[in-house]
């Protein structure tokens, strides 16, 4: 597909498509592969241009990232189809920074007679190669692709001058060299190509860096359209924060979680247990004088402050409203009840919440009466297929109609004006825009509390800033791994501290 006007249609931000890329190696799809392909479509795509390369003088410039990979796997299908292969690799063979191109750099070099290979590292090597990037027939720009961020630094800033005083063609790996590949700013400078090549889908900043990227040229890598759909490893990356040295308590959330009733202590304080595992600094539960202090008894990690009654009343709401201020995220429903009074009160406690707010459980009920409520706000709620029913007014298809319950979790989201992620084999996970399905989890977490330990979960990354919906899909499939984690280790025989207590392991399989 060659798109010469616009490129607004079928686009992927960067960092989705980073996410992709992760979840790809974790679904089997490995980075590999994915090199392997987009260097061979650089070429197909080269061909497609200007015919044969046989005798062609063709010099890849190379970053040390995946894009400079790319270009090595490209060098190499041209030297096989006959082209004169020279790679300048800007920056030291010990910069290279993925196994990935490491291991298609080393395969280059061991192409004596096929590719010539020049490595440098600052301004006056580039000068010294400025008559060969010259005088080439093709020059491929294989130095950023969606890696670029901020201001130029050497020996890439040559680099570019290099290539843009090329008299050759110049074709872009993926985006022309310093645009920012989600905005399509130039901070510096670019690369003007001739021709860009992209994968998978146009990068965002293509739409607007198109006077540097010339013919577009979208090339498909072999990634399944299926797993744009399905919540992986990535998704809960992007969702972590990373903790400076110097970081102090609160830099990391403060969660209030507002439950418990005459009838549930359990629920709020599984709530708590989870989002401190998640990494919330500090989770202040706020019950009913009825349970406060059951709550309080099941860990010394917990804060709890007693409301004034049994059960939740409109008595407790400024309290309540002085303790949202201090707060970065909210969760409210688990184990409140259904009086009356505590149903008015939930509703107009979702009215005045100004911070991200987790609706589950009895608050589910309770909004089934005025479900329009979060409309405007940073919102998630998690409902399993009855409270879905309930709320919306409609059965839930069969579990073994995938495709009708992910329309169904769609339209509803849209219409409510809130993030879903529909608790199930399947989670479903829409707000009204876009849709993932989680596959993490497994039988054994049927059992009561495990809701309340994804509430949790969610409650963190919503604490973090994190976009509702990437907050809804990174939760669901750190429970659900917290899950298999524990199912691996006591079979489906669970209860849900042991989810909560996999939660950590379960990040940590990240690297974070």
């Amino acid at each position: 597909m060659r798109m010469n006007v616009s490129v607004a249609n079928g686009e992927i931000d960067p960092e989705d498509m980073a996410v992709l890329d992760e979840n790809c190696e974790y679904f089997g799809l490995r980075r590999s592969l994915l090199m392997e392909n987009a260097g061979r479509a650089i070429i197909g795509a080269l061909k497609a241009k200007v015919g044969s390369l046989t005798d062609k003088r063709i010099v890849v410039v190379a970053g040390t990232g995946n894009n400079g990979g790319d270009g090595f796997v490209a060098a190499r299908h041209a030297a096989a189809e006959g082209g004169e292969v020279s790679v300048i690799l800007l920056g030291g063979t010990d910069d290279i920074r993925t196994e990935e191109s490491k291991a298609n750099w080393a395969i280059l070099e061991r192409m004596f007679f096929g590719v010539r290979l020049y490595v440098a590292s600052d301004p006056s090597s580039i000068n010294g190669l400025r008559e060969l990037i010259h005088n080439a027939d093709v020059v491929v720009d294989a130095i950023f692709g969606t890696g670029m961020r901020g201001r130029m630094r050497e020996p890439y800033s040559s680099g570019i001058d290099a290539i843009n005083s090329s008299k050759g063609l110049k074709m872009a790996v993926d985006i022309p060299s310093g645009i920012d590949p989600t905005t399509g700013e130039v901070i510096d400078k670019a690369v003007e190509a001739d021709i860009t090549v992209t994968f998978h889908r146009a990068k965002t900043g293509l739409r607007k860096g198109m006077d540097h990227a010339g013919e577009i040229t979208v090339a498909p890598i072999g990634i399944p359209h299926d797993f744009e759909t399905l919540v992986g490893p990535g998704d809960v990356r992007r969702a972590l924060k990373p903790r400076a040295p110097h970081s102090k308590k609160g830099d990391f959330g403060r969660t209030l979680v507002i439950g418990g009733g005459v009838e549930y202590s359990g629920a709020p304080a599984l709530v708590a247990l989870a989002s401190l595992r998640t990494g919330t600094d500090v989770v202040i539960v706020a019950a009913p004088k009825s349970v406060a202090d059951i709550i309080r008894g099941f860990s010394p990690n917990l804060i709890v402050r007693k409301l004034s009654g049994d059960y939740l009343v409109m008595e407790d709401l400024p309290l309540l409203k002085k303790m949202i201020v201090q707060t970065t995220s909210v969760v409210v429903g688990p184990g409140l009840g259904l009086e009356e009074e505590t149903r008015d009160t939930i509703l107009e406690l979702m009215r005045v919440v100004d911070k991200p707010l987790l609706v589950d459980a009895d608050a589910l009920r309770a909004m089934s009466a005025e479900p329009m409520l979060l409309k405007g706000k940073r919102s998630v709620i998690t409902p399993h297929a009855g409270e879905f029913s309930a709320l919306t007014g409609k059965p839930m298809a069969d579990p073994i109609k995938l495709r009708e319950r992910m329309r169904q979790v769609s339209e509803a989201a849209r219409d409510l004006g809130t993030t879903i992620l529909l608790k199930a084999h399947e989670d479903i996970i829409s707000n009204g825009q876009l849709l993932k399905i989680n596959l993490t989890g497994n039988p054994g977490m049927t059992v009561g509390g495990t809701g309340d330990v994804l509430s949790g979960i969610a409650a963190s990354f919503l604490g973090w800033d994190v976009e509702p919906f990437k907050a809804a899909c990174a939760a669901a499939f750190v429970s659900g791994r917290a899950g298999d984690l524990a199912k691996s280790e006591r079979g489906y025989h669970l209860v849900a501290t042991d989810v909560v207590d996999r939660i950590s392991y379960a990040i940590k399989e990240l690297g974070s």
